[in-house]
């Protein structure tokens, strides 16, 4: 049989020029010269024998009527190719996890067991990703998030997620703080660290505590891994999830005033996109994640509004 068909390389070059607009920017998209670009279309414009695909203007270029015919009959299967391209890929190397992690669950709880991780497992690689807040999970370079379950946050319906740890809040000081405590309503006349996203974090420990009160919050931080620096500087008492203070309290820089946690409705949970295929070296480290949970907090239950893995 004939084929008729133009080159995969040209119709890449056809529909770059058709998102950017521009044969220079759709050349950095692609990693080639603009010439390069200017040729595959000339070459595809010649191939269809129908003339002139883009109107060269002084702003850009802007799509022909018969451009934009070609555009609606190719583009969905060209980037249908290209994904099953990246999937087969991966598929080729199951031995690559790709991670974003939201940061202060990754320098204080993750990084330290990644060695006993890569010990136990030294044909998995896992590659950390940038993190990105307000994430829509339609990434090609994630294979597994871990983000925190914000409030009135409805995951999309693309993604599968399970509950990995951190609904347990625990109040944090240095030991000098420490004594001036005997009761947890002292804590009321403390200076209450707090995280700006969760103020309502010090009401729900005074409850749990037996102290209901509105307390009057001090200074606030837009990040735990900051309010956990403040607390270790000595500038008042924090709550935060105790899973990211494992160090400090092992260490003695910070210590719990009083004994008692409280289960808010968030917690880190694994994400992951629902159509991509499973592979062994995703669902082998996501399952060492959940061990790893579980060692740290075996006492601690998923928050009710926790789903269930699918």
């Amino acid at each position: 049989m004939k084929i008729h068909s133009p080159s995969l390389v040209e119709l890449h070059a056809f529909l770059a020029v058709c998102r950017q607009g521009s044969f220079r920017r759709a050349a950095e998209e692609l990693c080639v010269t603009q010439a390069a670009v200017s040729r595959a279309v000339q070459r595809l414009e010649e191939h269809l024998a129908g003339g002139r695909l883009f109107e060269r203007l002084s702003s850009g270029v802007t799509l022909t009527p018969r451009g934009v015919q070609l555009r609606q009959l190719t583009e969905r299967h060209v980037l249908a190719l290209e994904s099953a391209a990246q999937t087969m890929g991966r598929l080729a190397q199951p031995q690559r996890v790709r991670l974003s992690v939201i940061p202060t669950l990754g320098i204080q709880w993750l990084m330290p067991r990644l060695p006993a991780f890569t010990e136990r497992n030294p044909e998995v690689n896992v590659e950390l990703r940038q993190f990105k807040h307000d994430e829509d999970f339609t990434r090609d370079d994630v294979d597994l998030w871990i983000e925190v379950k914000r409030p009135h946050r409805r995951w999309p319906d693309h993604v599968q997620t399970r509950y990995l740890l951190g609904c347990e809040l625990i109040p944090v000081c240095t030991p000098r703080w420490r004594q001036q405590f005997q009761a947890p309503q002292d804590l009321q006349r403390a200076t209450l660290l707090h995280h700006t996203n969760f103020p309502d974090n010090w009401q729900r420990w005074f409850a749990q505590a037996g102290a209901p009160c509105t307390p009057q919050l001090g200074p606030g931080f837009d990040l735990t891994m900051h309010l956990i620096v403040a607390a270790k500087a000595g500038m008042g008492v924090a709550v935060v999830p105790g899973c990211l203070v494992e160090r400090e309290l092992l260490l003695g820089e910070l210590v719990m005033p009083f004994d008692i946690d409280v289960s808010c409705d968030r917690g880190y949970y694994i994400c992951w996109k629902r159509d991509t295929p499973a592979f062994s070296a995703r669902d082998k480290f996501a399952a060492w994640l959940q061990e790893q949970a579980r060692a740290h907090a075996g006492h601690v239950a998923a928050p009710e509004s926790a789903p269930q893995p699918g």
